[in-house]
């Protein structure tokens, strides 16, 4: 029987501002099982970020409740639950990579061997090995992102929670790191919260596709994907692929018709 991760039950969440509240989440309802790869997609401004946020203990909901592994977003936090990659890589530039990736683990207090240790598989893992000592201004854009998720993985938590890490790449850079992430992924075992604005990745990464709709932001769809675990690039060709491309398509169409 699956294991529920991350449950989230009639959430809401109202940011108040100076020009009056702002409905970002209205009765969201969502369960991620372990192992899930659950991609959050919708326009821009519809609140998938705000909800990993949530999830994350970095935003406080109004209404309804969410759990990461039982506890609350804020106990799941400083139980280190999950690791976090945004937008921007956010690499420090005066940090070699290694240094970079091992901050985490120096605030946690692990021993220098242990540090070296992690730092050299995560490295591995995103296939970085050999950069350490590269500081992050000497390696491309695709490279600083992944050296952001191994800081992300270094210490091992089981969710990982990404928020458009690949948005700024250019197409055949983010169809590589797609790519690596499945391995990752598969490799890992993680469960793993994914926002995107990009159709094909969303449907080529998950295991589950949740369709926003614009602010307040609602689920219209939650979407099993069909796809098996193995996937080539070349799977977006095929009639599956299409068939839920479509279906997201739909969604977020329909999601426009609440306005």
């Amino acid at each position: 029987m699956s294991e529920t991760i991350i449950e989230a039950r009639n959430l809401d969440l109202t940011f108040e501002t100076n020009d009056g509240p702002v409905h970002a989440l209205k009765d969201v309802n969502l369960s991620i099982e372990k192992g899930d790869f659950v991609s959050f997609i919708g326009p821009s401004g519809c609140g998938k970020t705000t909800f990993l946020r949530v999830v994350a203990g970095l935003e406080q909901a109004t209404g309804g409740s969410v759990t990461v592994n039982g506890l609350s977003p804020d106990e799941a936090r400083r139980a280190r639950a999950y690791g976090y990659v945004f937008q921007a890589a956010g690499l420090y530039p005066w940090r070699t990579i290694a240094g970079n990736v091992k901050l985490p683990l120096e605030i946690m207090g692990f021993d220098r061997a242990e540090q070296d240790r992690r730092v050299r598989n995560v490295l591995d893992l995103v296939d970085l090995a050999g950069f350490e000592k590269k500081y992050p201004w000497q390696l491309s854009g695709g490279m600083q992102q992944r050296a952001s998720i191994a800081r992300a993985l270094a210490f091992d938590a089981d969710i990982l929670l990404m928020d458009e890490p690949f948005g700024a790449l250019d197409e055949i850079v983010r169809d590589h790191l797609n790519e690596q992430l499945l391995k990752l992924w598969a490799s890992t075992g993680k469960t793993i919260g994914f926002v995107t604005h990009s159709i094909p990745e969303a449907v080529y990464l998950s295991t589950k596709i949740v369709v926003m709709s614009p602010r307040p932001g609602r689920i219209t769809d939650v979407i099993e994907s069909p796809l098996p675990q193995e996937r080539p690039l070349d799977i977006r060709d095929s009639k599956e692929f299409i068939e839920v491309a479509h279906r997201v398509r739909e969604g977020l169409r329909a999601g426009h018709s609440y306005d």
